[in-house]
């Protein structure tokens, strides 16, 4: 369903509906402002029919200002809610994060924008549009002003629902999942509530072969007297077994790494006496000549200079390992957390970290393997204390970066080609709902990525404390588009 500019009204500020013209062809578009902020247009889709769940939102935008390039940046965002009979029109009302991108290298070109991938929708009922220019944000460095075109709204079927992991009563969270040749391997920990330290809370693990729908009886992998334990990263080693680390708080905190061929028997591999001691050690990964790597994070989560990030690296395939700071002394802003890394090849590894207090998600690179790195802000928004988890498919080139939108309850996915990205963070493209979970926000999320064949799987948690579940949500792997 597509909304022309003129089956759009003015509902804030002073819009105003032009032509743009070149030539002898003429758009009729709104004008919105690149330095008055507050200006928006809405419109009123008719309802969906019953056999879909969602809707994702595009605008199309263009310009013919002569100072239109790549290397500005505009931001938009959209506001929804449905008419539905006896309720209140605001009852469902959804704001949507800033959508950030690159205009074109210059004018009269058309961008088709991603504002919202999945709202979820009452069938029949009217969706009411409204879409806003952000031009106070950070986000948008294009002063001049922009034309909508129009506003593009696609009904969307539910995800498949997930398979089930662990949903035995108790606190089942924050997964680790891994594929061992064509077993999957997922391990997490439970307790009673959204804590750590609890001695109550250890880690166990179960497996699957036929691709998460069933799975063996739950392991032991790590109950230590006295500490509270829960899975923060995995990997494979160079012999293809699979490695976790385990973070353990009690009368002191360590990080244990645990190594098992199987996914069901595990042992004690290292506990590394570190100079600074990690928040979390997160996922394993190689590189040549390196050997395994993996990226740490620290601090106290307070507004103070106390946080710090860098990386771990061993050449004997974990059983000792060396710690070296990237950077220190970051600000509650600035600070990078629970990284995922991939080596993409030639020295290059690209990172994706979550963030703290910040509106998007980080990207961190090295061009030498490992030695230096940049640190860079993307533009990926539609996120909430949201761990990435990356998967690097190097005969497509594709890159997918999964994370758990909390409050949301969205498991999202954003495929891009990892040569064009390492170097243009703020260019990653829309994101897609790839499964749903619970809203709560703390009691769902954590979202990790693992491969078998064509075939993701990525387990994330979900429920309502004091009981939430463990989940695995298989997925195509993206392909490239011909």
């Amino acid at each position: 369903m597509f909304l022309s500019a003129n089956e759009l009204s003015i509902a804030t500020g002073q819009p105003s509906l032009v032509r743009m013209s070149s030539v002898s062809t003429h758009i009729p578009v709104w004008s919105l402002s690149g330095g008055t902020p507050g200006q928006s247009v809405s419109g009123v889709a008719p309802g969906f029919p019953h056999d879909y769940e969602a809707v994702k939102v595009e605008i199309v935008v263009t310009s013919t200002d002569k100072a239109t390039s790549s290397e500005f940046t505009d931001a938009y965002r959209v506001h929804l809610s449905q008419l539905v009979d006896d309720e209140p029109f605001t009852s469902r009302y959804q704001l949507g994060k800033p959508a950030q991108t690159a205009l074109p290298a210059g004018p009269l070109h058309t961008r088709t924008i991603l504002l919202e991938s999945y709202y979820e929708i009452v069938p029949d009922a009217p969706l009411m549009v409204r879409i806003q220019r952000e031009p106070a944000l950070p986000q948008d460095t294009f002063t001049r002003p922009t034309g909508l075109v129009g506003v593009k709204v696609t009904a969307l079927k539910a995800p498949d629902q997930a398979h089930v992991v662990q949903n035995v009563r108790g606190y089942n969270s924050w997964p680790m999942i891994q594929a061992i040749g064509k077993t999957l391997v997922c391990t997490y920990s439970r307790g009673t509530k959204h804590t750590i330290s609890e001695d109550a809370r250890a880690v166990y693990a179960r497996t699957s072969t036929d691709g998460g729908k069933t799975w063996t009886a739950e392991t032991t992998v790590a109950d230590t007297p006295g500490y509270g334990e829960v899975t923060v990263g995995k990997g494979l080693d160079s012999d293809g077994a699979m490695l976790l680390w385990v973070r353990r708080v009690g009368k002191g905190k360590a990080h244990d790494l645990y190594r098992s061929e199987d996914g069901i028997h595990f042992s004690l591999l290292a506990t590394p006496e570190l100079d600074v001691q990690p928040m979390q050690i997160t996922d394993v990964f190689h590189v040549p000549e390196v050997g395994l790597m993996c990226l740490w994070f620290a601090g106290n989560y307070r507004q103070d200079t106390s946080h710090q990030w860098g990386l771990m690296t061993s050449d004997d395939n974990g059983l000792s390992w060396t710690q070296r700071t990237i950077e220190s002394d970051l600000t509650h802003a600035d600070w990078p957390t629970e990284p995922a890394a991939v080596y993409l090849g030639e020295g290059r590894i690209l990172g994706i970290a979550r963030t703290e207090s910040g509106s998007s998600q980080f990207q961190i690179v090295s061009t030498d393997a490992g030695q230096t790195w940049t640190r860079s802000r993307t533009n990926i928004s539609d996120i909430k204390a949201s761990t990435p988890s990356l998967i690097y498919d190097p005969e497509t080139g594709l890159l997918s970066n999964y994370y758990y939108e909390r409050g949301r309850g969205i498991l999202r996915r954003r495929v891009v080609d990892a040569d064009f990205i390492f170097a243009r963070p703020q260019s990653w493209p829309g994101s897609q709902a790839v499964a749903i979970g619970s809203t709560i926000t703390f009691d769902a999320g954590n979202a990790n990525a693992t491969a078998i064949g064509d075939t993701h799987y990525i387990s994330f948690y979900s429920g309502e404390a004091p009981d939430t579940s463990v989940l695995v949500s298989p997925n195509p792997a993206p392909q490239v588009s011909k």
